[in-house]
């Protein structure tokens, strides 16, 4: 009994550790996302996408209040979104995308991640045409519907591919087309997990295991930079 106890513990520890990470990094995308288009989510299609997600995080909704409100303070930081671009140890590529009230610190902090891996920046646009960008919905599939029909409501709002995966649809699309798959989705009735631009790979490289060991080290140390929002990779 003992044990189970302290793996009890142990398991929820860790899940408080990882939300003390993730729900600052989800406040500051809705700070960003009311700063720039205004707090009220009717009226702001990038705050009700940053508010989806953190609700889908379960991020309580104080925090996420506490979030908006934020951005119309006196005192507000201005929030900048900046992608820095790597050459990571055993040549693994990295995109780190952060959001920053100190451009300084936070290159300053991802060299040191990367230097001392091995690794180290490449100048902006070196790596853009090894990755594309990608509007990522993710939602439960309707018990009414089924994923044929709904790809062919999508296929003339830019959906390019859609997967269901043991009744979890994700739906794929070019990032240009993020808004309309978006305001799609939400006229069909479907409720949005999650949804996001992602960076993914054109040409995916396999590592040893030795080597996706080096390289899981250094992406653990980079997500838990306060600044960084997301991390991609050409892992395999």
């Amino acid at each position: 009994m003992g044990r189970a106890f302290e793996y009890r513990r142990a398991s929820k520890e860790k899940r408080w550790d990882k939300m003390s990470k993730l729900f600052p990094k989800l406040a500051k995308n809705i700070t960003i996302a009311a700063k720039e288009g205004g707090g009220d989510p009717d009226l702001n299609a990038k705050l009700r996408t940053a508010i989806m997600n953190a609700k889908a995080q379960n991020m309580p909704k104080d925090n996420i209040e506490a979030a908006i409100k934020r951005a119309s303070g006196k005192d507000s930081e201005n929030f900048a979104e900046i992608c820095y671009e790597v050459k990571g140890p055993h040549g693994v590529l990295v995109f780190v995308e952060c959001a920053t009230d100190n451009n300084t610190r936070t290159v300053a902090n991802v060299k040191s991640y990367f230097n001392k891996s091995g690794g180290s920046l490449v100048p902006t646009g070196s790596l853009e045409f090894m990755f594309s960008r990608k509007a990522v919905f993710e939602f439960d599939l309707p018990e009414d519907k089924n994923p044929d029909e709904i790809e062919l409501e999508l296929i003339e709002s830019g959906l390019e591919e859609i997967e269901n995966v043991d009744g979890r649809i994700y739906i794929y699309g070019d990032y240009t087309n993020f808004g309309i798959l978006s305001n799609t989705l939400e006229s069909l009735g479907i409720e949005v997990n999650k949804a996001t631009l992602k960076r993914v790979p054109l040409n995916q490289v396999e590592f040893t295991e030795e080597q996706l060991t080096d390289i899981e080290k250094l992406i653990d140390r980079i997500e838990d930079d306060d600044d960084v929002q997301a991390v991609y990779t050409n892992i395999a």
